[in-house]
């Protein structure tokens, strides 16, 4: 297939690039290289002949409308977003302009051309979104469930609210012009080339700095957390094989309490680059984000059962794997140690 990845020098869509290149699919990666982008995600596959890199921002049409034109992809890959909530918390416009009116005018270009080209059945529109549009679950995993693919959407921050909204355009393009679309919302992705302001890096970069370890609130909040290489396959699944009109979670199958996250990372640190005492002597709570969503899960049975995928790591190998990561490419989080935010305590709603 011609795949147009947006977001395809974030952490996810670099993923999903490197992996599409791997497998011979012909890659046009539509980046704005904003602050969270980095075209080193991406290096290995940058020669390819199967990959092209447009720089644009998906809020520009005209862009837009160009790079189809010149492109003619089967299917859209949609992963362009904003994505960290603390950020958001301070900052929620930028949320709504990228990821509502960018996935509006993807959308509207993606009709066009599709339009234009004779509405084939065999295009995609492949929209990825977020398990957080379902808003809070109970602790207990035995009474208090899990988020299926007909749960109701109840976000809770600027950011879920954000993602929410776009599943919704997705899916009223699909209803009202025929768009033939598929949707994905993922559990907490982790693994190589994730930014260094999400919790996981986080935590291995301020341990190997001999820096406080910051855990909000008491750490008891729950993820299912996902190995971005994983997730990258489910997608390239989705994208080929899933039902027009139809949703897919896909989650991790691995809970986890922040706390326990982080306590297991400094578990691996300590075997692998041990210092003058245990890492988790670092681990410093501090103020809980505004309004926390207390757990996330998914159930991941209709993408198990119809496309027969399943994740291929426990969280302790894809942490392991994680971290052997991060210890052996210094050279790319320092480089981005300097961008704005990155190393600052954000989303505090102050």
């Amino acid at each position: 297939m011609k795949l147009l990845v947006t977001g395809g020098a974030g952490f996810i869509g670099s993923a999903v690039v490197r992996q599409a290149v791997r497998a011979g699919h012909q890659v046009v990666n539509v980046d704005a290289l904003t602050y969270a982008a980095c075209l080193d995600n991406v290096a290995e596959v940058a020669d390819d002949p199967n990959y092209a890199f447009e720089k644009a921002d998906i809020r520009d049409r005209a862009a837009l409308d160009r790079i189809f034109a010149a492109h003619k992809p089967d299917a859209v890959m949609h992963l362009a977003a904003e994505s960290h909530v603390d950020r958001s918390i301070d900052g929620p416009g930028t949320f709504i302009e990228t990821n509502v009116m960018g996935t509006f005018h993807l959308l509207e270009a993606a009709r066009a051309y599709w339009t234009e080209a004779g509405r084939p059945e065999s295009f995609r529109f492949h929209h990825i979104s977020t398990d957080e549009v379902y808003g809070s679950l109970g602790p207990d995993p035995q009474t208090d469930g899990q988020f299926t693919e007909d749960t109701p959407y109840d976000p809770r921050s600027p950011y879920s609210a954000s993602k929410a909204s776009s599943d919704h355009l997705v899916r009223a393009w699909h209803e009202t012009y025929g768009l033939p679309v598929v949707l994905t919302n993922c559990s907490n992705n982790y693994g190589p080339f994730h930014f260094p302001e999400k919790l996981i890096p986080v935590v291995i970069l301020k341990a190997l700095a001999g820096a406080p370890i910051p855990v909000y609130g008491k750490g008891e909040n729950v993820r299912d957390w996902l190995f971005v290489e994983d997730h990258a396959d489910a997608l390239l699944t989705v994208v080929q094989k899933g039902q027009i009109g139809r949703s897919y979670n896909i989650g991790g199958e691995n809970e986890a309490q922040n706390i326990e996250l982080v306590r297991t990372i400094c578990g691996i640190l300590d075997a692998k680059r041990p210092g003058n005492q245990p890492y988790s002597e670092q681990i410093t709570f501090v103020t809980d984000r505004p309004g926390h969503d207390l757990r996330y899960a998914i159930d991941p049975t209709r993408i198990r059962e119809e496309l027969g995928w399943r994740p291929s790591v426990t969280l302790e190998q894809g942490l392991e794997k994680t971290v052997d990561w991060y210890l052996e490419n210094e050279a790319w989080w320092r480089a981005l140690q300097n961008r704005a935010g990155v190393g600052e305590r954000l989303g505090t709603g102050g």
